[in-house]
């Protein structure tokens, strides 16, 4: 059970950074060339794999578990209840939801500004390198995290590689941004499953004894879920109908 909500977080969360990366390296290709920007997205994974390969094996081999648990723990809560929050706002309608196509359209009209220089493109190489180090990074420290405290890089590693390939897949088969994404429901997912984790993480690194061992984290899901679903119910305008299940996923 551990192991598949592990696979299912990695997955899902790099899901989410990869398409909007997706959508950075699409627009800088489409309108300044692919060369350079290939270029940026190869050292730009480069430098991640540079990162997950430094830090990796230090925080196993050097920091002490229960250390290492409150410290995972605590920053998940944190990303997890950040994620929560935007998916909430967004299903409610108080926070935009995230247009792909619209960020694809005004990166764009930005990279059109400058014009393209005869030799290598620096301006195509800088947007793409930036778009994937830095949407990757996220992707990097919840690879790290998770498989810190699962004792191996393997699964967590499998799970980004993955979403990695069927994400940069269908991008390259549509030369489009993924805006049909349900991003703001995978989001949902992620925040309810990087919260669960830290929460139960930081538990155990402080010495909380979870009756129902590593079965506490779909409990967990379930308590983050309802709290998420009654805020929704809360926040949503009057003026609307109510929320139910299946519109939460639909937003």
């Amino acid at each position: 059970m551990n192991s598949v909500l592990i696979f299912s977080g990695a997955f899902l969360a790099a899901s989410v950074e990869m398409v909007e990366a997706l959508t950075i390296v699409l627009a800088v290709g489409v309108t300044r060339g692919w060369r350079a920007s290939l270029v940026g997205v190869g050292v730009g994974l480069l430098a991640l794999a540079v990162v997950v390969g430094a830090l990796g094996p230090s925080l196993v081999t050097y920091v002490p578990l229960n250390a290492l648990r409150v410290v995972i723990g605590s920053l998940l809560l944190v990303f997890g209840l950040q994620w929560l929050r935007k998916a909430i706002m967004r299903a409610t309608g108080r926070k935009a939801l995230h247009d792909e196509a619209l960020i694809y359209q005004r990166e764009v009209a930005e990279l059109e500004r400058d014009p393209i220089p005869e030799g290598f493109d620096w301006v195509a190489f800088t947007v793409s390198f930036k778009g994937i180090f830095l949407e990757g990074l996220e992707v990097a420290f919840i690879v790290l995290t998770f498989g810190a405290n699962h004792g191996s890089y393997g699964l967590t590693l499998v799970a980004a590689l993955a979403a990695a390939v069927i994400i940069t897949s269908i991008g390259l088969l549509v030369r489009a941004p993924l805006s049909r994404v349900p991003e703001n429901t995978i989001k949902f997912a992620v925040g309810l499953l990087l919260t669960s984790f830290g929460t139960f993480w930081t538990g155990e690194g402080v010495g909380v004894d979870w009756s129902l061992s590593d079965f506490t984290i779909p409990v967990l899901i379930g308590v983050f879920a309802l709290a998420s679903f009654l805020l929704l119910r809360l926040l949503r305008p009057s003026t609307t109908k109510p929320v139910t299940l299946p519109e939460v996923a639909a937003s």
